[in-house]
């Protein structure tokens, strides 16, 4: 076994480019693999997260219906959820707010529209609109000036995060300056902190944000800034339960029976989240198995031609008493040999590309020791599976046809 294991690593060093463009295959497979997962573990823990920093008596009201099934705090990976759905309305938001039991609500939508600043050329900006409670919900501070008041959510007033000011206004405290949307000109009254969390997105960033009132949003689009989430919070965390009945109740009514809405608890909105993302995670994966396969497949390839190309070789060690047995493990070691390494190769690579995706984006990577164990434990396999084929060949040859081998 020594003697084999010298001979692969001496076969695998004798073709140096020719080993690394076979485990390339084997190298992307496994990045690809440890990758995906890492991420979708990095979601995973970012949804729960935001549980634990927005409060367990967060209730989320989306727009249309999602299944649920099992117990309390599942949900179907519905990946389609929110999309090709009309937002809720003003109507919704009152509905909710009026719901007794209910003590915060604060809308999240989406307002389009150039914003121009400091005379400088318009530019795209995401503009949200919310109302007062927002900051009281999100347990989000204001680092610069102050938030608006229940008193002034018909205002053309702003709160912009950390980023945004400094884009639009090249200064990290823009406070009092004016920005145009939509022919509307607004007063920055505040900056926010970095945001740590954003509600339902481990992507998105509220610090490139613009905050404007909910009702002048309505107003300047005509009642089409439909909101894309609804947040609530009741009296006391011991009923949410009962506030989410009641929620319910409220807006099947206002939606005239139809329940074409999804009212959830924080639990069920991590699940919800967390199964989403497992679903397209495995999904992800198998891709990348593919990828991984098809780098065995590669290795096969390579192997049948070093077979061909070392046929005198075979003779010559057969004549010398080499059994079938012994040749056989040669090539399977080999085999094993160039997707072993390519395997710890993709391991090594797998923790830069996380690493670089943890320190430069807002994607945090888990660094999953399990799908690392398993990548590596694959590949080995991978060359034992796919390595047979040519070994086979090897080990059948006969010796006087392959000492005639030119």
């Amino acid at each position: 076994m020594r003697g084999n294991v010298r001979m692969a690593l001496s076969g695998v060093r004798a073709a140096k480019w020719r080993s690394v463009l076979t485990m390339l295959g084997v190298i992307v497979g496994v990045v690809a693999v440890v990758t995906v997962v890492g991420i979708g573990e990095g979601v995973k823990h970012q949804v729960a997260g935001q549980l634990t920093h927005f409060g367990k008596d967060l209730i989320t009201v989306r727009p249309g219906a999602v299944g649920k099934t099992g117990t309390v705090g599942t949900a179907t990976n519905d990946m389609l959820f929110g999309l090709g759905v009309p937002g809720l309305t003003v109507a919704d938001v009152d509905a909710v707010r009026q719901t007794p039991g209910v003590a915060l609500t604060a809308p999240l939508g989406l307002a389009s529209g150039m914003v121009q600043a400091n005379g400088q050329k318009p530019q795209n900006a995401l503009l949200v609109s919310t109302d007062a409670d927002l900051p009281h919900i999100l347990n989000q501070p204001v680092a610069q000036g102050g938030f608006w008041d229940s008193s002034e959510e018909n205002a053309n007033v702003a709160v912009i995060g950390p980023r945004a000011a400094v884009d639009l206004f090249g200064e990290p405290v823009p406070l009092g300056q004016t920005f145009t949307w939509r022919g509307q000109t607004f007063t920055v009254r505040g900056v926010f902190s970095s945001f740590k969390q954003v509600p339902f997105s481990p992507t998105a960033s509220f610090d490139d944000a613009i905050f404007i009132p909910y009702q002048t949003a309505a107003l300047l689009t005509q009642n089409n800034a439909n909101v894309y989430v609804l947040l609530a919070k009741p009296d006391s965390p011991k009923h949410v339960a009962a506030v989410i009945a009641s929620v319910t109740d409220h807006l099947r009514t206002a939606h005239g029976g139809q329940q074409d809405f999804t009212v959830l608890s924080p639990q069920q909105t991590e699940a919800l989240g967390s199964g989403t993302v497992q679903l397209l995670t495995e999904w992800v994966t198998a891709v990348a198995i593919i990828s991984l396969l098809m780098g065995g497949v590669g290795i096969m390839n390579i192997m049948l031609l070093s077979v061909t190309e070392r046929m005198h070789e075979i003779g010559v060690r057969k004549a010398l008493g080499a059994t079938s047995r012994q040749i056989l493990s040669q090539f399977m070691l080999e085999a094993t040999v160039l997707s072993m390494v390519g395997g710890v190769i993709g391991v090594a690579l797998s923790l830069v590309v996380e690493g670089i995706l943890y320190m430069y984006t807002d994607i945090k990577p888990v660094f999953s020791w399990h799908a690392m164990l398993a990548a590596a434990i694959v590949s080995v396999a991978i060359g034992v599976l796919f390595g047979t084929a040519p070994a086979l060949k090897a080990a059948r040859k006969d010796p006087i046809e392959a000492l005639r081998h030119e």
